[in-house]
């Protein structure tokens, strides 16, 4: 399971010119379930993504997490993370899980984060063509994968 996490000042998900999920300060968070991740991948995210600390403190440090400044998520469903470049210039899908596999473990990595304690998470829809628009504070972008942690 691969998640692009951007620390957001802002952040929201329309579909069809209209606001479906949406946060403030806090992260949007892109997730691609590829072939074979189960829910033991999930909860490795879960574990680690509300306890991030990289929102800055009173001293400028990156020190603090999401839970800490009372932060919001947005998620949004991304197969395309599950490119396979190694050849040619058109990337292959084939690594990204089906939506059967898919769709249940991104809705229990969504209510993992829920459970957490976050003070909201919102969502796009899966598989739907979503307009995403977002103001990254910082720059900050983190890059995991469930097989790494």
């Amino acid at each position: 399971m691969k998640a692009v996490i951007q620390r957001v000042a802002y952040a929201k998900c329309d579909i069809d010119g209209v606001t479906v999920g949406k946060c403030n300060k806090g992260f949007m968070i892109l997730l691609g379930v590829v072939e074979g991740d189960n829910k033991a991948d999930a909860d490795k995210l879960v574990k680690k993504i509300p306890y991030l600390r990289i929102f800055e403190d009173e001293n400028g440090k990156m020190n603090l997490s999401t839970l800490d400044i009372d932060g919001e998520m947005l998620v949004i469903s991304q197969f395309t993370l599950a490119a396979d470049c190694s050849h040619g210039r058109r990337p292959s899908f084939i690594g990204a899980a089906k939506p059967d596999e898919a769709i249940p473990l991104y809705e229990y990595f969504v209510k993992g984060l829920k459970d957490s304690c976050v003070k909201s998470v919102e969502t796009g829809e899966f598989g739907a063509d979503m307009q995403i628009e977002l103001v990254n504070d910082g720059p900050v972008t983190i890059i995991l994968d469930s097989k790494d942690l």
